[in-house]
């Protein structure tokens, strides 16, 4: 059953990623990640990660979708035009991607203990303590730094888009510019 589980969520997420990149509008693309991030959240459940698949869905297929829908939509993006895309990328694109997947594919295929995923990274799992424990333990000791830097980069990611968004009818001297005369 997990199998198919597997296979079908897996699915899901590839066919969602593909969807994404072809689609010419952003918002579809947006719903197209959504589509993704809730798949992963799935794969995190049947690898019994229940915390990750919970924070995936909350903090990435919620809030962080919600906020780059709200900026598609305060941006007005329209219609991209289309373009053929360089010589370079199409000649050299396609074979690096064949090769980074066959690497992978060899990977996979000669992985030893490919099933074997383990979250205690030198911590040792008490009877009775469950992943959230042994992941917070992980998170807030040995992870402290990135997860704070990461906070405050999120942050400055939101000042930014406001700022970016932000219309002014003011010039860079602070004098209100007039379109009548």
């Amino acid at each position: 059953m997990h199998l198919i589980l597997f296979l079908v969520f897996a699915g899901f997420c590839l066919g969602g990623a593909i969807n994404l990149l072809i689609q010419s509008h952003p918002i579809n693309s947006a719903l197209s990640l959504i589509v993704v991030m809730v798949s992963l959240a799935v794969l995190y459940l049947l690898l019994g990660a229940e915390f990750l698949a919970a924070a995936q869905v909350i903090v990435y297929a919620g809030a962080i979708m919600v906020l780059f829908t709200f900026v598609v939509m305060l941006l007005n993006a329209g219609r991209e035009a289309r373009t053929m895309g360089s010589r370079a990328a199409r000649s050299i694109g396609f074979p690096a991607v064949v090769a980074i997947l066959a690497v992978i594919a060899t990977v996979i295929l000669h992985a030893q203990s490919l099933g074997v995923a383990r979250l205690s990274d030198g911590l040792t799992n008490v009877p009775g303590q469950t992943n959230i424990e042994l992941l917070s333990t992980v998170l807030f000791t040995k992870l402290l730094l990135p997860f704070e830097v990461t906070s405050v980069l999120i942050l400055i990611a939101i000042l930014g888009a406001v700022a970016l968004a932000r219309h002014d009818d003011t010039d860079p001297q602070g004098s209100a510019e007039r379109t009548d005369k």
